[in-house]
C-alpha cells in the first residue's frame, strides 16, 4: 500500500488554520518550529523554559490567525508573536531587577566592541549568558529592532531602565568577547 504525502505550501496552511484545521494547524507548527524555537531560546534560561515561550506563542498564533491578512511576510508576523509571547512568560516567571540609568548616574562606555573573529554562534553563545533582563532589552534592541520605547512598554520598564540595560548589556559582551579574543589569542601562540 502506498501512501501519498501531500505538500502544502505556507498560504494553503494559513488557509486551512484559519479554517481550524488540526492538521493544517500541526504541519504550520512542524513547518516554523525550529526557527521560533530559536527566537525563544534567546530570552529563555534554558531549552525546556524556551519550549515553554514557543508553545505559548504558538498557541497566540493560532488564535489570532485570523488577524493576518497577508500583508508581509507570515514568518516576521508569527516572529512577533513569539517575541511578545517570550517577553510575556519572562515577566510572568522572573524578577526583572532594572535600574534606571538617569538614577543610577551610570555612565555609558565611550568605546564600542571592535570587530571579531569570533563566529556568530560563539556571539550567540556570549549573548546567552547574560544575566536575564540584560539578555532580554539586548536583543529586543540589536535583533529584533525595537525601539527603547516600545521595549519599555513591553517589560514594564522606563525608556531610560531600557537604556540602562542596553548600556550594561554591551559592556559585558565587550568584556567577555575580549576575554575569548584574548584567550584564543593565547592558544594561538
Amino acid at each position: 500500500m502506498m501512501f501519498l504525502k501531500h505538500k502544502y505550501s505556507t498560504e494553503d496552511l494559513i488557509a486551512k488554520c484559519k479554517a481550524a484545521d488540526r492538521k493544517a494547524q500541526e504541519l504550520l507548527y512542524k513547518q516554523f518550529a525550529a526557527k521560533m524555537l530559536a527566537v525563544c531560546m534567546r530570552y529563555a534560561v534554558d531549552k525546556m523554559e524556551a519550549e515553554d515561550m514557543m508553545q505559548n506563542g504558538f498557541v497566540r498564533v493560532f488564535q489570532k490567525i485570523n488577524d493576518y491578512r497577508g500583508e508581509g511576510s507570515f514568518e516576521g508576523w508569527m516572529r512577533r508573536i513569539m517575541v511578545h509571547a517570550a517577553i510575556e512568560y519572562y515577566r510572568k516567571h522572573h524578577k526583572m531587577t532594572l535600574v534606571d540609568m538617569e538614577e543610577s548616574g551610570y555612565e555609558p562606555p565611550v568605546n564600542a566592541v571592535a570587530a571579531s573573529s569570533l563566529e556568530t554562534k560563539d556571539l550567540l553563545l556570549i549573548v546567552n549568558q547574560l544575566p536575564a533582563g540584560y539578555r532580554m532589552v539586548f536583543n529586543l534592541y540589536a535583533i529584533e529592532g525595537y525601539s527603547h520605547r516600545e521595549i519599555a512598554e513591553m517589560a514594564g520598564i522606563t525608556e531610560g531602565a531600557s537604556k540602562s540595560q542596553l548600556s550594561r548589556a554591551r559592556t559585558l559582551l565587550k568584556q567577555k568577547i575580549e576575554q575569548t579574543e584574548g584567550t584564543r589569542y593565547e592558544y594561538a601562540r
